[in-house]
């Protein structure tokens, strides 16, 4: 039986010109070589499977070469071309830094550069996966690396150029190789194709391309594998089945029912994506590569990014015409959010639908997607109910008809409301005024806007202001003109807002977050409460701050016309925090019982 010979060894380059995706560094390669300026070190650093060994091996044959042709390559026809291709040849030496990365070994290494090549004019010495040496083999090549003899030149090769020393690296010429793209994988695999006699599909070795991921070694292995599935006939959906590849026309179809806000339909595709094996995590990963393919095929200046065959690329541009620009940044924003929390998710299953629900209603009807913002990740009801089951809605209250504000105002204060008169769904009325508005006990007061409460310092004509203020607004039109309503509130409503402006004080006003928190305001009429304190260094603190506390809590309160007043206490006044024995002389001058309870139990107060 004939030795089998895998194709990434039976195909593998023997000349410049043959390596694939590398051109700018075999072409670099090729002019040193005939400029005769070769260095004494190379660092050859890049993925898997990219040509770094290979590119090695071509470059100590052809500097070797004892007749090069006319555009730099080896001859093949030389004694010492042949005794490289007959792998005998004493110019070349490889060294597994992987097997071979002690002292010892180095230390070898060294005492075999100082004896001159038999045959040729350098002896080459290709280190692989030179970043597994230990620190003190590197430390041992170091002189030798920065001054080796004339006829020795070191080409060291390495996936992970960070884990060399940088005393290693500045001694060499770096040439760092790339991941090999698509085209140029497909071409090639087609090129092994032709030669060994086997049909292939230009989107069945588009995915073997995809799947070796810019490496070339990984895709003539993934190829030799496909072959053996298919017996010498490839077909994209043999690749697909064999290699177990999430196919386009999923994503085709999701990203439909993504359109179509066809939520159900894009749950039951995840479940049959996942019973076929695939984990959720490459799942999401696909659909955000292909929002992303769909993205650039809008744009016939972003085409070429698109790395997928003609056929497939022909769908991929019809799709994209139905997808608006802002649906794909939300939907990838979305998908790529999902990708990130996957790993951290205790239930994996429900994060990706729910990220397939929030996809699909991004173009929902009502839902704006004209801005580029980031999306809202809000759940919106997936199933409707029929118009019969829906519960009936309060009718809309039916504006008045034209009249002055001054009217409107005496009338609501002297006709009571009726009960289908509900405030606004963006007004959050006070604890009180809820309860209020539920025991129906007292009715909301209505005033008028830009009215003004009592007399203040700075504005001693605000009556007279305001009174003009209100026979200017009068003579406009009553369309223009809704007056505002001011909630009613009490004693406990304006305590619990002061005490919640107070813990959201910053750390740097702790001190008078602390006194406003142990205060307890007092009521001096509907719209005005009073803040007693100790001192006049305090009382001016507090007279500074009465425009924000006025502003906080008229919103919180829901009424333009709460007022705050300072007063400094009087000297027999008591304004600072009950102790706990304190507290308990004053309950017992209520209770004379708790006074005889302590007593009989021995109670003591700490």
């Amino acid at each position: 039986m004939e030795n089998y010979i895998v194709s990434a060894r039976k195909y593998r380059p023997s000349t410049f010109e043959s390596v694939v995706g590398q051109r700018a560094l075999t072409t670099t390669l090729k002019n040193a070589i005939a400029t005769g300026k070769l260095a004494h070190a190379y660092l050859f650093c890049g993925p898997r499977g990219v040509g770094k060994t290979t590119c090695a091996r071509i470059f100590a044959k052809t500097i070797n070469c004892m007749s090069p042709t006319a555009d730099g390559e080896a001859c093949n026809q030389c004694e010492s071309c042949k005794a490289f291709n007959e792998q005998r040849s004493y110019n070349i030496h490889e060294l597994d830094a992987a097997s071979n990365n002690s002292v010892d070994d180095i230390r070898q290494l060294v005492e075999q550069v100082r004896i001159p090549p038999q045959i040729g004019k350098y002896k080459v010495y290709i280190i692989d996966e030179v970043h597994m040496l230990s620190a003190s083999a590197f430390n041992a090549f170091l002189k030798t690396l920065e001054e080796p003899p004339r006829h020795a030149i070191f080409i060291l090769a390495t996936t992970e150029k960070h884990k060399i020393l940088p005393t290693i690296l500045s001694r060499c010429q770096i040439y760092d190789f790339s991941r090999i793209g698509v085209e140029d994988t497909v071409a090639h695999l087609a090129y092994v194709a032709s030669k060994e006699g086997i049909s292939a599909e230009p989107e069945a070795l588009n995915v073997i391309a995809l799947k070796a991921d810019g490496g070339m070694r990984d895709a003539l292995s993934i190829f030799d594998q496909v072959v053996s599935f298919t017996g010498g006939h490839i077909t994209y959906q043999s690749v697909i089945e064999n290699l177990n590849v999430l196919d386009y026309e999923y994503y085709f179809k999701l990203t439909d029912f993504f359109l179509e806000n066809k939520i159900s339909d894009a749950l039951l595709l995840l479940n049959d994506v996942l019973n076929k094996g695939f984990d959720g995590s490459h799942f999401i990963t696909g659909l955000s590569s292909h929002l992303r393919d769909l993205l650039v095929s809008k744009d016939p200046a972003t085409l070429p990014l698109l790395e997928v065959g003609a056929s497939i690329r022909q769908r991929y541009q019809i799709q994209a015409q139905k997808c608006p620009l802002p649906f794909l940044y939300r939907a990838m924003k979305l998908c790529n959010d999902c990708d990130l929390n996957y790993r951290a998710s205790k239930n994996k299953r429900l994060l990706v639908e729910l990220t397939l629900i929030q996809v699909a209603q991004l173009t929902a009807e009502g839902d704006d997607v004209s801005g580029g913002r980031s999306p809202k990740q809000v759940l919106k009801p997936i199933f409707t109910q029929p118009a019969a089951a829906q519960q009936p809605q309060a009718a809309p209250t039916v504006s008045q008809p034209k009249a002055t504000i001054t009217q409107k105002t005496s009338k609501q204060q002297t006709t009571p409301s009726t009960s289908n008169n509900q405030p606004n769904s963006n007004v959050h009325p006070t604890p009180t005024a809820v309860l209020l508005a539920q025991g129906k006990d007292e009715k909301k007061i209505p005033v008028v806007k830009m009215s003004g409460l009592g007399v203040s310092i700075k504005r001693p004509n605000a009556e007279a202001e305001k009174e003009k203020t209100v026979a200017t607004v009068s003579a406009a039109p009553a369309q223009n003109v809704q007056p505002e309503e001011d909630y009613i509130f009490n004693e406990r409503d304006i305590n619990y807002y002061w005490q919640e402006y107070a813990g959201r004080m910053p750390k740097e006003q702790v001190a008078i977050a602390k006194r406003m928190q142990n205060m307890h305001l007092t009521l001096l009429n509907d719209t005005t409460f009073e803040t007693v304190v100790d001192n006049e260094i305090v009382a001016k603190e507090f007279t500074a701050m009465i425009p924000a506390l006025q502003d906080y809590l008229r919103t919180r309160l829901k009424n333009r016309k709460v007022t705050m007043t300072v007063r400094i206490s009087a000297p027999t006044e008591k304004v600072r925090a009950y102790g706990r024995v304190e507290k308990f002389q004053m309950m017992v001058q209520k209770n004379n019982a708790l006074l005889q309870l302590k007593d009989a139990f021995g109670l003591e107060l700490y």
